[in-house]
């Protein structure tokens, strides 16, 4: 039999051909036929049938694939035996080379049959090695030996050895290794169906592909010819991979229809054609046969925890194919499966297996049986719209409510509280909440940490405009994958997909586990799909009319049957039209009757239902059996047509295609009426999209009441084919994410993943995109073959990148430096990621946002924003529209009217804040649109118009934005908000309230007032009164305190004036404050307060720099977040303000020789700091002179870290110099640093020099100061203070010097102290030398400690006095040092809390990066708030760490080296990953052992990161040469008094709870200078081989104080004022243990001190005063009164005399509330000290108010100066009160935790999304 005649044959007629008789040639091909379709089997088994003529190019494997290498044309043979035996050959030499081993390990690593057949087939293709290396690794897989395995196979000459060896495999590859010539696609033959003696003639398969020399020819022109823009091959076709779980009828190969290949149809389609439309149906498709091993799984095999989610006996085919992988794995899956067949039961799979890993173990009290961890995990599952958001809640809820597992929607209509998403175990959301929710590192952040299943329903939308956003949050679930090394399985959920293989490399998906494809066999019903093109002019009124003609003839038909219809049109107004169209249709054919349901059971019912509707239509329509369906009709009306519909009370629902994606529910006819919607963003009718065909589809059949379903789509002629042809064939599904990639790349940028264009390309690889670009170069702009040069498209990325950073930089919205390929955030750009803008809505807004807008301004340029587009402006809505906007209650005028969107959005805003009735439903439907977005573009407005500072325009946008979200404007009246009051007591206050009446002229009114006022009875006006008392507002008042001669902090204390009430209030209300200038235009500073219903009082600090001079007033302003007629505005007058004068300029740092250590003249101090220093640096070299060769009193002020401690103790060897027996005495002001200090000087301190060194802690230590030989002594001042015979100290003769370190940190106690020295060394003249750090102006301080000064000289020219600095005051600024350390601040905008931490991850490591692996020796201190911020920052460090790939992280050595050590000493085990990647930390609660394992690896350079808590900067003995400080504030939860709170526990049983506010607290000034010396390792000036280098990240506002403090120094002010008005500051409040018994206890010992020991004197006038008896309460009055008077003169004169508070008050007495006058002075001052009799002697309060009035105005001491009171810095004991809270960044969730809320940034609120933040209070526990 030749070939000719072979084919022939197989294109002819079988019905006509006759029987050929067999021959020995004819079964040569019959076995040759056998082998080819062993391999392609047929789509139909069936001999009996016909099959169909093919319509154009044969796409199945041609036979001609199997022709045997051959020069001629002819026939030829083909014999099995002779491929057997050169198989067998070759099989046995290779296996003389010993390569069967490598098969057998190749088998035994691939147990499973399907992907040992993938690995063969992938083999023995013709692809190369480079093509298949990714194939090979995802069959072979990451486990055990696999990359091994796939090395050995890609090595040279090990393939085709292995095919050989793989036996069947072998074959086919030597089957097709022999073919020549080699065939190509694009040479196959096309076949026409012939008719007669045509159809029978022979073909000459020399006249289809050439003879020899025509093929080489032939190939030889291809070669030459210049390479096309096209590929060559013609239509591609592509082997689809034998898949495991791939259950498709139609063969093994799809061709690629873009490329301009055709298909054929299947069996049984018949096409019919009339005058008015042609119509095609194509039936239902066949079964997939069921494979062996294939069985349904009843439900009863299940494990428990997944019977009961279950109602029925078994599940389906499709769900029992997918139950192993969804029940027993974490594989990623992707399931496409069409509508109706079990998807939902696939994601109640998946969920039940998350269930299971978190069972606990034990007996249970749970009616299930099961105890969950509910807390451990979250499931979040991603619907495509709203509607069917809620379906999935209600389905869900209902499935999983037997095992108490909560399942919450959270769109944009619902949101959830903090404490909801605590107790929600289910999430059910949408792409774009999703997303947002995604972009903010915490809070909701915290949320997506906890998320261990993501499943993402409708995945197919990736082809829709939408599908950018799946894109997005799949690239970010996976980019936390990798970065968290956390399990996150991702479930997607499809319909059919052509390119599904696509889809799962995108979801990561292991194709031969996790992808399982279902064709359309797998519907429940099958469907029989008609496709009818209606003849006419497209949009013409014949086709119209033909179109309107065979809808209703189908519907008729259909309806007739007795089966229910719905009917798809593609406009809100067309589901009415089309309905009245067929009902008036049905009256004119006579057929009415079939259509009405007036028998059913429940139609009396329904129709009472549909009459309470006001909707005319709708109730029309219902009494001919028609319904309608859109987004459009209210909510109630919807649910109604639904459940009409599904009770078959309906027979006809004419709906929009939100219906089919929304609600299941189906019907047994859906027919689609025309295919051309409108596209708003295009501004052009667009086709309907293949996705949305099936989608409507998918809804026709009703599984379990009908066994078929019938599809309709009704389009007119030109587009019958196009729709038969993309349906049936289904284009690719292609990548939408390129429009939406800027504004996905800012969202990116802001939360801190990507930081440059390299992290950027990275991140665009886990994209969709990625994925298509690949596959399809030439869709996305590329060459065809572009992926040979470039295989991962990096240069295609790296563009794509740049021209969207580039936007996004045109926008300002990032920073982009194209030299260092940079991003940073700008401010615009983190709002229009948080409020989710577009970036073409920020260019707008940069146009035309101007800082003197009014509201009008404001809303018609919030109107203009790009996310309105879609809004568009119709022709019937322009009257009713024009009517509303003339109408008095649209009070902002609109530019233009209603003449186009702008206006119509602008006029529907308005019309919903004034609540005005709207007639038109496609308006209320936009109405309700626009409403919903202008409530977030507006507070994006808000937020930036605070950032640019702009004050009138952000009061204007607060006020509208809650005119918006209230629904009434500012003329309205107040209290109509609270909605307690009736409407018409409304009327009454509306009608008689002035203009000028605040909520608080209602307050100050009693009811019965109110009642007349209102002209109504008692009773309303206590209605009114109670509104007036629960709507929130506040009090402010306020103190000026001067910092410098430009610098003035403005503290201002925020009281709540409102009754709480939680129905009106919540859980919190927010306000703004801010401090703007006179004109109302400019915000100096603001913030954002929280009150809880337990506040009593915020306190704010702003810090205000004035380069010039002060401006007349300042303004206060406090306006409510949610409420109108809540604000405030405080005019603050600055004329009698006194300003410190400028300090004086710094001592120069001069340029002279460093002296050697020989200088001492010494030998034996010289030898005893040979050892530790050996050059002076320049500091001490200019010092040390006046130290050691003078006895004047001095004072050093000096930067830390710069050796000043060496100096004190030059002082005290030049005191021995000249009395070897002499006294010196050191006084620190830590307990902890006397042990230092004592240790320091005994390491130093020369034998030969006879010298005793002792610590000073209780009254007996200081006998030793008596001791006849020289002898240092170091104490703290409590110790001084507390010593009964210190007076006898203090006077002693020995006594040379005094030396009081570390000045820069006093305080009360300290200055006590030193005033006590002072009131003896003055007298006696003994030296004095006072260390401090940088100070701005250390001038008051060195007249206090009595430095020599000279008279300055008087310029004769200008007659003014040239100050002199005292030559014994070294003043040098933070930057005179010799080894000059590197400040950066970096601000942040985001309040404190885990967004702030979080968001600092990426910085930190970056930072870390850059300085410690480019020197060698280097290090890195970091200091962070509290012990669980040491736990989690390092933490994700070594996720950053493993981001980037970098395992070692900042371990200078092995990680085996450490493994043991570890795993012996360690007992923290949260320790121990870090340790490995060089990160250690310490806190105040450390294991002993973990303290000095950690110290010891830091300090030997074995790691390189030390992370330390705030509090032990006081005593961190180690150093390095770099120091983050990252957040510059803490919190500290305040206990509230006499208020307990009942808490439940888990047990059943009830416990009384304290009550707390928890308050941030900012780091003091000098906590950060402190800090600030550890960024140097010692200060010698040869140590210059390591750069010094500090990093701050801190809060906005705080930027300017930090940025001055650590350039000009410190500023030190006294804080015994605080102390005589009984405020006591942080230091002394934690010196003690705990809470408010500490408090009592310090205050007590402070009184004791004051009363018997300060006011002791040596002199004759003061010995009188010695003793107080506090029990003279039988005295009498005059007594008492003498008594006081003369005490009150000997405090007087101490505190006029001795304390730096004298000095103080003169140079900046605004600080102290005082004025320049000194009688106001003196004045002031016994009123302190008065107030302190008072406090020590209640029992003569009373007394000496009435004796002694204080006249004129008082005024309050502030109890905050400097941050000097949160140090802890006093005493015994420093640190902080531990808190027992988890960190300092937790959502409190315990109802007996109170937060004070002072937000740094934005609008916290309680809804998911936002952050509180809080300001901060003195006293209490800290956080840990």
């Amino acid at each position: 039999m030749s070939i000719q005649r072979h084919l022939s044959s197989f294109f002819s007629d079988q019905s006509s051909s006759s029987p050929t008789a067999t021959t020995s040639t004819d079964k040569e091909w019959e076995e040759l036929l056998k082998q080819w379709q062993s391999i392609h089997p047929s789509i139909n088994s069936s001999e009996d049938e016909k099959a169909e003529p093919v319509f154009g190019t044969i796409t199945w494997p041609s036979l001609l694939d199997y022709l045997p290498s051959t020069e001629n044309a002819g026939p030829s043979t083909l014999r099995q035996s002779q491929l057997d035996n050169d198989a067998d050959k070759k099989l046995s030499v290779k296996r003389q080379n010993g390569n069967s081993d490598l098969v057998t390990r190749i088998q035994s690593h691939l147990p499973v049959q399907s992907a040992f057949n993938s690995l063969t087939q992938l083999l023995s293709s013709k692809k190369s090695n480079d093509e298949i290396q990714s194939e090979l690794i995802e069959i072979m897989g990451f486990e055990g030996n696999g990359l091994e395995l796939v090395e050995e196979i890609l090595k040279t000459g090990n393939r085709d050895i292995i095919v050989d060896e793989l036996g069947s495999g072998g074959a086919t590859s030597n089957l097709q290794s022999q073919s020549s010539p080699t065939y190509l696609p694009s040479n196959r033959m096309s076949v026409k169906a012939g008719k007669g003696k045509e159809r029978k003639q022979q073909i000459n398969i020399s006249d289809v592909i050439g003879s020899a020399e025509d093929i080489e020819r032939r190939i030889q022109e291809q070669l030459e010819r210049p390479k096309a823009m096209f590929s060559e091959d013609g239509p591609r076709v592509f082997e689809q991979e034998l898949l495991p779980h791939v259950y498709n009828a139609t063969g093994s190969k799809a061709v690629n229809t873009s490329y301009g290949g055709k298909m054929a149809l299947p069996m049984g389609t018949q096409r019919h054609i009339n005058d008015t439309f042609e119509e095609v149906t194509v039936p239902p498709s066949n079964p997939v046969p069921m494979k062996r091993n294939e069985r349904p799984i009843k439900i009863a095999e299940l494990p428990p925890l997944a019977r009961g989610c279950f109602k029925y006996v078994e599940l389906n085919r499709m769900q029992s194919i997918v139950q192993p992988t969804a029940m027993n794995t974490n594989e990623n899956m992707l399931v496409c499966a069409p509508t109706g067949a079990g998807k939902t039961d696939v994601a109640i799979m998946s969920i039940i297996r998350v269930l299971s890993q978190h069972v606990i173990s034990g007996p249970s009290t749970h009616p299930s049986g099961f105890n969950l961890n509910r807390d451990a995990f979250k499931i979040i599952y991603v619907a495509p719209m709203k509607a069917l958001a809620a379906e999935i809640v209600a389905k869900f809820g209902k499935r999983l409510a037997w095992l108490n597992v909560k399942v919450r929607e959270l769109t944009g209509d619902m949101q959830m509280t903090r404490q909801e998403i605590n107790e929600t175990q289910i999430i059910v959301t949408t792409p774009e909440k999703w997303d947002v929710v995604t972009r903010k590192p915490t809070g909701e952040g915290e949320l997506a940490s906890k998320v261990k299943l993501l499943i993402i329903d409708e995945v197919h939308l990736l082809n829709e405009d939408r599908g950018a956003v799946i894109e997005t949050i799949v690239a970010r679930t996976l980019r936390q994958v990798e970065s968290s090394q956390s399990l996150i399985r991702i479930v997607g959920l499809s319909a059919t997909l052509p390119n599904y293989i696509d889809v799962s490399d995108f979801l990561r998906v292991n194709r031969y586990q996790g992808l399982f494809f279902f064709d359309a066999s797998f519907r429940p019903v099958p469907l029989e799909q008609h496709f009818i093109g209606v003849s006419g002019k497209p949009r013409s009124q014949i086709s119209a009319r033909n179109m309107d003609r065979v809808v209703f003839d189908k519907v008729s038909e259909l309806v007739q049957a007795g089966h229910q219809v719905m009917v798809f049109v593609h406009a809100r107004k067309e589901t009415v039209k089309t309905a009245q169209k067929l009902k008036e249709m049905a009256i004119e054919e006579g057929v009415s009757t079939f259509f009405e349901t007036i028998d059913h059971p429940k139609y009396g019912l329904y129709k009472r239902d549909v009459g309470t509707s006001r909707n005319r239509e709708m109730k029309e329509l219902f009494d001919g059996g028609f319904g309608i369906h859109h987004a459009g009709m209210l909510r109630t009306d919807r649910n109604m047509m639904e459940r009409m519909f599904e009770d078959n009370a309906i027979n006809v629902l004419c709906c929009t295609s939100t219906l089919a994606w929304g609600v299941n529910l189906p019907a047994h006819a859906v027919i689609i009426k025309g295919t051309q919607v409108y596209d708003s963003n295009k501004g052009s009718f667009m086709d309907l999209s293949v996705l949305d065909v099936l989608q409507i589809f998918g809804r026709a059949g009703r599984p379990g009441y009908e066994t078929s379903g019938v599809g309709y789509i009704c389009t007119t002629q030109d587009k019958l084919d196009h729709y038969l042809h993309t349906i049936m064939a289904q284009h690719p599904i292609e990548s939408k994410f390129i429009p939406g990639m800027v504004d996905s790349l800012n969202a990116e940028i802001s939360l801190g993943t990507i930081a440059n264009v390299s992290e950027a390309i990275q991140w665009l690889g886990y994209t969709y995109l990625f994925v298509r670009m690949r596959k399809e170069p030439f869709i996305y702009g590329m060459p065809h073959d572009v992926t040979k040069d470039d295989p991962q498209l990096g240069n295609k990325r790296n563009e794509l990148i740049s021209q969207a950073a580039r936007l996004l930089q045109a926008a300002k919205m990032i920073r982009y430096d194209e030299i260092s390929n940079t991003f940073g955030i700008s401010d615009l750009g983190r709002i229009a990621a948080k409020y989710y803008l577009r970036y073409q809505t920020i260019e707008i807004f940069n146009t035309k946002f101007n800082p003197r807008m009014s509201n009008a301004d404001l809303f018609q340029m919030l109107c203009e924003a790009t996310e309105f587009d879609q809004i568009q402006l119709r022709e019937n809505e322009v009257e009713e529209l024009e009517a509303i906007n003339k109408s008095d209650l649209i009070p902002l005028e609109v530019a233009g009217g209603a003449t186009d969107k702008r206006g119509k959005v602008n006029i529907l805003l308005q019309a919903h804040v004034s609540k005005i009735y709207i007639e038109d439903f496609a308006l209320v439907s936009d109405a309700a649109y626009v409403a919903q977005n202008a409530a977030r573009i507006i507070r994006a407005l808000l937020e930036i118009a605070l950032s640019r500072n702009w004050a009138n325009c952000a009061y204007l946008l607060v006020e509208l934005s809650k005119c918006i979200e209230q629904r009434q404007w500012v003329y309205d009246h107040g209290l109509a908000q609270l909605n307690v009051l009736h409407r018409d007591t409304l009327h009454k206050l509306n009608q008689h309230t002035t203009d000028d009446m605040t909520i608080a002229d209602f307050r100050h009114m009693s009811a019965a007032e109110l009642g007349e006022f209102i002209h109504m009875n008692e009773k309303h006006g206590q209605a009114v009164l109670d509104a007036a008392n629960m709507f929130p507002t506040i009090n402010m008042t306020y103190k000026l305190r001067p910092i410098s001669h430009d610098l003035l902090q403005i503290s201002v204390k925020v009281e709540p004036q409102f009754k709480w009430n939680n129905k009106v209030s919540g859980g919190s209300e927010p306000f703004y404050v801010w401090a703007q200038d006179e004109e109302g235009l400019k915000i100096y500073q603001w913030r954002s307060v929280r009150v809880q219903p337990t506040t009593s009082l915020i306190e704010i600090d702003f810090i205000l720099p004035f380069d010039e001079a002060l401006p007349t007033s300042i303004s206060i302003v406090s306006i409510s977040d949610r409420w109108l007629w809540s604000h405030e505005q405080i005019t603050i007058h600055l004329s009698d303000i006194v300003m410190p004068d400028q300090a004086p300029h710094h001592t120069e740092l001069l340029d002279i020789p460093f002296l050697r250590i020989s200088c001492f003249n010494d030998p034996a101090l010289e030898s005893a700091y040979r050892n530790t220093i050996t050059t002076l640096n320049s500091i001490q070299s200019q010092a040390f002179w006046t130290m050691y060769h003078t006895s004047v009193n001095a004072l050093i002020a000096a930067p830390v870290g710069s050796g000043k401690s060496f100096l004190g103790e030059v002082a005290i060897w030049n005191a021995f110099r000249h009395n070897s027996e002499a006294q010196v005495l050191v006084l620190v002001p830590h307990h902890h640093n006397v042990q230092e200090t004592v240790a320091r000087l005994r390491s130093i301190c020369p034998r030969g020099k006879n010298i005793d060194i002792h610590p000073l802690a209780s009254p007996s230590d200081f006998a030793r100061l008596s001791a006849p030989r020289g002898v240092i002594g170091v104490t703290t001042p409590y110790a001084l203070l507390n010593n009964d015979k210190i007076d006898d100290t203090l006077t002693s003769t020995r006594l040379g010097l005094y030396v009081l370190e570390d000045l820069h940190l006093l305080d009360e106690m300290y200055e006590l102290g030193v005033a006590k020295i002072l009131s003896f060394a003055r007298a006696a003249r003994t030296r004095i030398v006072g260390i401090s750090s940088s100070l701005e102006d250390p001038s008051s301080l060195a007249t206090w400690l009595g430095l020599d000064t000279i008279t300055p000289i008087i310029d004769n020219s200008s007659s003014d006095m040239i100050p002199f600095q005292p030559p014994a005051l070294y003043s040098f600024t933070p930057a005179n040092r010799g080894n000059p350390i590197s400040v950066s601040i970096k601000p942040f905008n985001i309040p404190h809390g885990p967004t702030l931490m979080r968001s600092m991850i990426k910085p930190t490591y970056d930072i870390l990066k850059s300085n410690l692996t480019s020197s060698e020796g280097s290090s890195a201190i970091i200091f962070v708030p509290s012990k669980q911020s040491c736990i989690n920052m390092s933490n994700d460090l070594v996720k950053q760490s493993g981001t980037e790939m970098d395992l070692n992280g900042f371990l200078t050595t092995p990680r085996e080296h450490l493994e043991g050590l570890l795993q012996q000493k360690l007992k923290d085990s949260n320790l121990y990953e870090p340790i490995l990647h060089g990160i250690g930390y310490i806190h105040q609660n450390s294991n002993s052992t973990d303290l000095s394992l950690v110290l010891e690896l830091f300090a030997n350079g074995i790691i390189k990161v030390l992370m330390v808590t705030r509090n032990l900067c006081w005593n961190l003995p180690v150093k390095s040469n770099l120091v983050l400080v990252l957040s510059t504030q803490y919190i500290k939860l305040i206990p509230i008094p006499n208020k307990t709170i009942t808490i439940k526990e888990k047990n059943g049983s009830k416990v009384q709870k304290e009550t707390f506010e928890r308050k941030i607290i900012n780091y003091s000034n000098q906590e950060l200078i402190k800090m600030m010396s550890f960024a140097s390792l010692n200060a010698s000036p040869l140590n210059t081989q390591l750069t010094n280098k500090m990093f701050i990240m801190c809060q906005n506002e705080q930027q300017i104080l930090i940025s001055r403090i650590l350039s000009n120094g410190l500023t030190l002010e006294s804080n015994l004022p605080n102390l005589l008005n009984g405020q006591f500051s942080a230091s002394i409040d934690d010196n003690i243990g705990n809470g408010n018994s500490g408090k009592s206890r310090e205050y007590e010992k402070l009184k004791d001190i004051f009363k018997n020991k300060l006011l002791k004197q040596s002199k004759e006038l003061m010995s009188s005063a010695l003793s107080f008896n506090n029990n003279n309460n039988n005295d009498d009055n005059s007594k008492n009164e003498l008594e006081r008077k003369k005490k009150k003169q000997d405090l007087i004169d101490l505190l006029n005399n001795y304390t730096y508070l004298s000095t103080r008050i003169s140079k900046n007495p605004s600080y102290y509330d005082l004025l320049k006058d000194k009688e106001h002075q003196i004045e002031s001052i016994s009123r302190w000290i008065d107030n302190w009799f008072d406090i020590i002697n209640p029992q003569q309060q009373n007394n000496h108010l009435t004796s002694n009035k204080v006249k004129g105005k008082k005024k309050q001491v502030n109890g905050d100066a400097e941050g000097i009171q949160e140090n802890g810095i006093n005493g015994d004991n420093h640190e902080d009160v531990e808190g027992d809270e988890d960190d300092d960044e937790m959502d409190i969730n315990d109802d007996s935790v109170a937060v004070v809320g002072d937000e740094v940034n934005g609008d916290a609120g309680e809804d998911v999304g936002e952050n509180d933040g809080e300001t901060f209070e003195k006293h209490g526990k800290e956080v840990e």
